[in-house]
C-alpha cells in the first residue's frame, strides 16, 4: 500500500488516515488504490469491527488533486467510485474524523461515512461549480438525503462553504469537538460500536440505508431479509447470556 495512505488497527478499530498534507490531503489515483484496499481489508477480516477515516496534518481532504486531473489522471477506482470509496462504502461502519477543510471530494467522502466527527474550526462545501465541474461523487445526490434539499441546492450551485456549527445544526454531523480532537471523538464512537454484535451492527447498517429506498408495504419483509438471520444467531445467544450473567457477551460473529 501507497505511503499516501496509512492504515493502522487498534482494538478492532481500523485508522485510514489520507497522508498527503503538501498537497491537502488531496486525492489522486494512489490514494483512492490506497482506500479500497483498507475498506477491502476492513470487510473481510472478522477481526476488525469498524474503521475511521481521517487526513494527516489538522486537515480532512481537500478533494481531487486537480494537478493530477489535468494530467489526465482520475482517483477513481473500478466498482468502487471516487477515492476507491464514494460508490461502494463498506459493509462495517465507518467514521469519518475531520479537521479542517472537507471540500469537494473530500465532503463527499465524508458524508458517504456513517458517522461524522468533526473539529470546530472545521468546513465544509461541493465548490465544484466554481471550477467549471461538479459534485459528481455522490455529493449531488447523497446531500438531499442528509439535509433539507433547499440548503443541498444553495451549496451545489454557489460552491459557498459551511461551519462545523451550521453542518451541526442541519444534523450532518454526530459531534463538534475542539480542534485536534476530532479522531479521539471518532475513536470513542468506533469503540462502542466494536463492543457491540458484529452481525447486528452491519445488519442494522444496512437496514438504516436501504430502508430509504423501500415502499410502505415492503418494509418489514425486507428488513426481515437482513435481520432474522441476527436473531437466529449464535451471537444473540450469547448476548441474551451475557446480559442474563451480567458479563460481557463473548461475540462469534454467527
Amino acid at each position: 500500500m501507497s505511503d499516501e495512505v496509512l492504515v493502522s488497527v487498534e482494538d478492532g478499530v481500523m485508522i485510514v488516515t489520507i497522508n498527503r498534507p503538501k498537497a491537502k490531503n488531496s486525492v489522486n489515483l494512489a490514494v483512492a488504490k490506497g482506500i479500497a484496499a483498507a475498506m477491502e481489508e476492513l470487510d473481510s477480516n472478522n477481526d476488525i469491527r469498524a474503521a475511521i477515516l481521517t487526513g494527516a496534518d489538522n486537515t480532512f481532504c481537500a478533494g481531487m488533486d486537480l494537478k493530477a486531473f489535468v494530467s489526465g489522471e482520475m482517483p477513481v477506482v473500478k466498482g468502487r467510485g471516487f477515492a476507491g470509496l464514494c460508490e461502494q462504502p463498506p459493509k462495517k461502519p465507518l467514521i469519518a474524523a475531520v479537521e479542517g477543510f472537507a471540500l469537494a471530494g473530500g465532503f463527499e467522502l465524508a458524508i458517504c461515512c456513517d458517522l461524522i466527527v468533526v473539529a470546530d474550526n472545521a468546513k465544509f462545501g461541493i465548490p465544484e461549480a466554481k471550477r467549471g465541474l461538479a459534485a459528481a461523487a455522490g455529493g449531488l445526490m447523497r446531500l438531499p438525503r442528509q439535509i433539507p434539499s433547499r440548503i443541498a441546492m444553495e451549496m451545489a450551485l454557489t460552491g459557498d462553504f459551511i461551519s462545523a456549527q451550521r453542518a451541526y445544526d442541519l444534523g450532518l454531523v454526530n459531534k463538534v469537538v475542539e480542534a485536534g480532537g476530532a479522531l479521539e471523538g471518532a475513536k470513542a464512537f468506533a469503540r462502542s460500536i466494536a463492543a457491540n454484535g458484529p452481525m447486528a451492527v452491519i445488519a442494522s447498517k444496512q437496514v438504516v440505508i436501504n430502508s430509504q429506498d423501500w415502499q410502505q408495504n415492503e418494509m418489514f419483509p425486507e428488513q426481515a431479509k437482513l435481520v432474522d438471520p441476527v436473531f437466529s444467531s449464535k451471537d444473540a445467544i450469547e448476548g441474551a447470556t451475557a446480559f442474563a450473567e451480567k458479563r460481557a457477551p463473548n461475540w462469534k460473529g454467527c
